[in-house]
Order: structure tokens, then sequence, then C-alpha cells
């Protein structure tokens, strides 16, 4: 499946940007079954839900992936998902 090149192109959740189809399996799981529900989302809060459902933390990456998705169904250029890691780090410093 191709990547989307903007939001509106999304259709399905691997079509985002970073997300494959593990990354998708974990937003089935916390109820994400359509990129349009991303719109709105905290990424933080998605990801603690999706670290909950797996029943320890997960990996900081995915945090970095949970944005890098919301942000490009909000609009964004795609970019890599190492480019929100500061933001991440910054983030959770101060929550």
């Amino acid at each position: 499946m191709s990547k989307a090149r903007t939001h509106l192109e999304a259709k399905h959740l691997e079509q985002i940007p970073n997300v494959g189809p593990a990354v998708a399996a974990d937003m089935r799981g916390i109820g994400i079954h359509e990129p349009r529900q991303l719109i709105g989302r905290d990424p933080y809060e998605l990801y603690k839900l999706s670290s909950a459902r797996a029943g320890a933390p997960q990996d900081p990456c995915v945090c970095d992936t949970y944005i890098a998705a919301v942000r490009f169904m909000e609009g964004a250029p795609p970019h890599p998902w190492w480019h929100y890691t500061a933001e991440r780090k910054r983030t959770l410093t101060r929550r």
C-alpha cells in the first residue's frame, strides 16, 4: 500500500507515513480504525493507551510515531518519526 502524500489521501492507517502493520494494529487496539480519527487527538494519550493495552511501556519511538501520525493527519507535511523525538523529550519532561 502506498503512503499518502497529504492527509487528504490517507484512507487506511497504513497509508500514513511512518505507520506500518504493527503500529496500525496498535492503533486499532485502542479504537483508532481510520486515519481521520487521529485528528484532534493527543498523541501522548494515545501512546499511554497503547502502552496500557500492551501491559508495559512501549518503546518511546512509538510515541514519536503517534506524534508524526497525528501531526500528518492534522495537515503537517510528512516527516520521519525521529523528527519528533526532541518534541517528545521536551513534552514528557514537563508532564
